[in-house]
C-alpha cells in the first residue's frame, strides 16, 4: 500500500467519523426534545460522540502533526 493509498483511506475514515458525529448531534437533539426520554441512551450517545471527536482529533494529528521548530 502506498502512502497515497493510506492517506486516501485516512481521509475516507475521517469523513465517515465526521458524518457519524453529525448524526449523533441530530439524535441527541431529538432525544433531548422528547418528554420522558431515555437518559441512559442519551448518555451513551454523548459518550460515543465524545469518543468519535477524540478519534477524529487523533487521526488529524497523525495526518498533519504539529512540528515544533
Amino acid at each position: 500500500m502506498t502512502a497515497a493509498d493510506e492517506e486516501r483511506e485516512q481521509r475516507a475514515l475521517l469523513e465517515r467519523l465526521r458524518q457519524e458525529h453529525r448524526d449523533l448531534d441530530v439524535a441527541i437533539a431529538a432525544l433531548q426534545e422528547m418528554p420522558g426520554s431515555d437518559q441512559l441512551q442519551l448518555a451513551r450517545f454523548k459518550k460515543r460522540k465524545l469518543l468519535i471527536k477524540d478519534r477524529i482529533g487523533y487521526i488529524e494529528d497523525q495526518m498533519c502533526p504539529d512540528i515544533i521548530a
